[in-house]
């Protein structure tokens, strides 16, 4: 049972209430500051837009190579359209607990020396992301106004790129503090990233417990990012999880990806999800992801 915020006496709740006020306002601070970041300051002209998932490293490159470049996420994470403000998602906010501010207090205390990088998350994706991955799905794309054999849409059709428009990232799809909460920090010399996370009320299974499907859900988009990151555009094809503990529901784990081993366009992932104090494994995964190629189409 957690300790009431009512135990105590009145002195007592008065410093836990200021502590709270505290937490809010410092979360506040933090967003004001991204945003101001964003949109630059009065009269300059905003940074052109740029993808942060992008690979600034030589998929061939040996390790010794990246360890020279550490900051191997290319582009700006703080450079968007004009038009459009988006929000880093995985900055805290008041619902996250003391363990995750903690964490990640000392993964940004990592990423001063640039060996460690912050990576931004944002409800939606970005349009060169999607304009990208039309180039290996053509003909598939319901978004588009026209069929590959340039026919008009049907109203069905109409109808869904009318859903797709406001379509999110599943893991960013829920309000604050009630499903995934959570952020990652990649290390360019040893291709590994981390995601603490936090999971909400919504992300129940057993009674008290993280769901199986949430729990697989943050698994894939560790890995799904480390690929990325190390390759640029590439997509799960096959994800082996072993559940070895039951998550209790809004505790804070830890999620170490890395990539293992590159074949050509395959990518041989592993994973492990542990406790705060890495005493607990709750988890372990494996995992094979295809770097895409635009010269390689998949229909």
């Amino acid at each position: 049972m957690g300790r009431s915020w009512l135990a105590g006496g009145p002195a007592l709740i008065r410093t836990r209430a200021l502590v709270a006020v505290g937490a809010m306002l410092r979360s506040c601070v933090s967003r004001l500051r991204t945003l101001a970041v964003l949109r630059g300051p009065p009269g300059v002209a905003p940074l052109p837009a740029k993808d942060p998932w992008s690979p600034r490293v030589n998929p061939g490159a040996g390790r010794r190579e990246r360890a020279a470049k550490p900051d191997c996420v290319r582009g700006d994470p703080r450079s968007f359209s004009s038009e459009v403000i988006h929000m880093d998602l995985s900055l805290p906010n008041p619902s996250w607990n003391e363990d995750m501010r903690l964490l990640f207090d000392q993964f940004m205390k990592k990423s001063e020396d640039g060996s460690w990088k912050h990576l931004p998350s944002y409800k939606s994706k970005f349009t060169q992301r999607t304009e990208d991955i039309k180039i290996y799905f053509p003909g598939m794309n319901p978004l588009s106004s026209q069929t590959a054999t340039g026919k008009a849409l049907s109203t069905d059709a109409k109808l869904m790129k009318e859903k797709l428009s406001q379509a999110q990232l599943f893991p960013r799809s829920l309000e604050e503090g009630l499903g995934f909460e959570y952020a990652m920090f990649h290390n360019c010399v040893e291709d590994r990233t981390v995601c603490i996370f936090q999971g909400g009320p919504y992300l129940q299974g057993a009674p008290g417990f993280l769901h199986g499907g949430a729990i697989a859900t943050m698994i894939d988009a560790t890995l799904g990012t480390c690929a990325v990151v190390a390759v640029g555009v590439a997509m799960t094809a096959s994800l082996n999880i072993s559940f070895k503990r039951p998550i209790p529901l809004g505790s804070v784990v830890v999620i170490n990806s890395q990539v293992d081993k590159v074949e050509g366009r395959k990518l041989f992932l592993s994973c492990n999800i542990r406790s705060v104090d890495e005493k607990t494994v709750y988890s372990e995964a494996t995992s094979l992801f295809v770097k895409l190629d635009p010269k390689t189409r998949l229909t």
